[in-house]
């Protein structure tokens, strides 16, 4: 699908059309903002983390691969080096903090620091209120991934990255973060948190040349959303349409990304609470969820 094709796809799907009219009106590309430069992805084994990490490679990154499935991470790495491109493996389990630590130690102590930290790996879990009295440990465990694991590494690069006035923490949210998931409490709470820590650190780092960007991403065709069958026929991205956007963040480092739609629906809901209450009730009662 030529550029024009693909944009007017996304604005009939709301999907991201605030990123392909910027991929249209901008002058530099992604070779320009990575070559050279260290890029850390969480979740690199598999969707649009792995997607991410082969464009990125593909445009001279050093791409850093995080994940706990260390065999896939090889593979990735020997196809990124067989097209003549840069990666590194870093095998972990991000829900272990020491093993999560010493890995951060080690791509500082390998490589003195990172440029671009993409915090992309997450864990999803669908369940209802009534479903979860009993499951305080479902909301535990999405935070430690979603969240927790994600403020180590940001504290463990920001240091350098301030230091040298220059970096970036990219944050993969949800567009339900903008119009809600009911059903997914857990899930869009835990990336709620995320980006609210990332909106306070910009204001602290705003003068130091270090950015956060969320990107509030559709659905995505990964295994991820697989448990809901009412996402089968649904219109998602690619996992390569995501990494896209992945690297289209970092091309352009905006504060954050959205569809049109997400933003919109986010307005509606801090002008007029009581109504989004009840679109986001009927859309989740109609479901059937």
């Amino acid at each position: 699908m030529n550029e024009l094709g693909e944009l007017l796809y996304r604005i009939k799907h709301g999907l991201d059309t605030q990123v392909s009219l910027a991929r249209l009106r901008r002058q530099r590309t992604l070779r320009d903002a990575v070559a050279d430069r260290t890029v850390l992805i969480t979740g690199a084994s598999s969707g649009i983390g792995r997607a991410a990490a082969e464009q990125i490679a593909d445009a001279g990154g050093l791409v850093l691969l995080v994940a706990r499935r260390e065999d896939e991470l090889r593979e990735l790495a020997e196809q990124i080096t067989a097209r003549g491109g840069r990666a590194a493996v870093y095998a972990c389990d991000l829900n272990d903090f020491d093993a999560l630590d010493a890995v951060a130690a080690k791509v500082l102590a390998d490589h003195g620091g990172v440029d671009v930290l993409v915090n992309n790996a997450g864990r999803s879990i669908r369940r209802r209120l009534d479903e979860s009295y009993d499951r305080f440990h479902d909301f535990e465990r999405t935070m430690r991934l979603n969240y927790f694991a994600a403020v180590r590494l940001i504290l463990a690069f920001a240091p350098g990255m301030r230091e040298r006035r220059d970096g970036q923490v990219v944050n993969i949210l949800s567009l339900a973060n903008l119009y809600g998931g009911p059903g997914y409490a857990a899930y869009v709470a835990s990336k709620a948190a995320l980006d609210s820590l990332s909106a306070n650190l910009q204001a602290e780092t705003l003068t130091e040349n270090l950015r956060f960007t969320s990107i509030y991403l559709p659905l995505v065709r990964t295994p991820m959303i697989a448990p809901n069958p009412l996402y089968g026929n649904a219109d998602a991205l690619t996992p390569e349409q995501g990494g896209q956007i992945i690297c289209d963040a970092i091309i352009d480092r905006p504060r954050r990304l959205a569809p049109v739609l997400g933003r919109f629906t986010a307005l509606v809901d801090n002008l007029l609470p009581e109504r989004a209450d009840a679109i986001r009730s009927a859309r989740f009662t109609g479901s059937g969820m």
